[in-house]
C-alpha cells in the first residue's frame, strides 16, 4: 500500500503536546470513540502529503479527547512536532456504519439534485464543519448545504447521488448582489 493520501482515511486530527512525555492531544474526525481502542500503527500526513508511520504505545480518552502516546514521541518538543498532522488509517479498516451514516470522503464528487425537479444544483467538493451540523460544499463553496435529514431528504453514496429539498433562498445566498441598496 502506498503511503499517499489516496489509500488511507483521516480518524483525527494532532494538537497540542500534553504533559511532558510525548503525549498530544487530537481532534476526533470520527464519532465512534471505540475506533480508537485496538490502534497498533498509523500514518502521520503532514504538510508534504506523504505519510510516515508511527507506533502507538497507548491512547486514552481525557473529556472527549483522544489522546496519543507514540513509541519514540517522548518529550514535549518531540510532541509538538507532530501538532498539525493527520492520523490515518488505511480505508479498509474504517469502522463499521450504522444505517444512515456515511463516510465524508464516500460522499465527494456526488451529484446534489432537487428531490422534486431533479435539476442538478452541484457536486459535493468538501466538508466544512463549524461546531452545528456539518455542511456539504457544492462546487468549491459556491453554495454550502446543511447535512441533515430534513434537507438531504435521499443519500445513496453506491450512485454518487444526494436528493435535497433546499430551503428557498439556500442557493442563492452567497451569490453578490449587483443591485444598489435602498435609500
Amino acid at each position: 500500500m502506498s503511503n499517499t493520501g489516496t489509500d488511507w482515511v483521516t480518524i483525527a486530527i494532532l494538537g497540542r503536546p500534553r504533559g511532558n512525555k510525548g503525549e498530544v492531544t487530537s481532534s476526533p474526525l470520527t464519532s465512534h470513540e471505540d475506533r480508537f481502542e485496538d490502534l497498533e500503527t498509523v500514518q502521520l500526513f503532514g504538510a508534504t502529503g506523504q505519510g510516515t508511520e508511527y507506533v502507538v504505545e497507548r491512547i486514552w480518552i481525557h473529556q472527549g479527547t483522544p489522546i496519543f502516546k507514540f513509541a519514540g514521541v517522548d518529550s514535549i518538543n518531540a510532541a509538538e512536532l507532530l501538532r498539525g498532522r493527520e492520523v490515518r488509517v488505511p480505508k479498509e479498516e474504517r469502522v463499521e456504519l450504522e444505517d444512515g451514516e456515511f463516510f465524508h470522503d464516500d460522499l465527494i464528487g456526488a451529484e446534489v439534485r432537487d428531490r422534486v425537479s431533479d435539476r442538478l444544483i452541484g457536486k459535493v467538493t468538501g466538508w466544512e464543519e463549524f461546531g452545528g451540523p456539518a455542511l456539504l460544499e457544492i462546487d468549491g463553496g459556491r453554495v454550502l448545504i446543511p447535512f441533515v435529514k430534513e434537507i438531504c431528504v435521499e443519500i445513496l453514496p453506491d450512485q454518487q447521488l444526494i436528493r435535497v429539498d433546499l430551503p428557498q433562498g439556500l442557493e442563492t445566498i452567497n451569490e453578490d448582489s449587483t443591485a444598489s441598496p435602498s435609500a
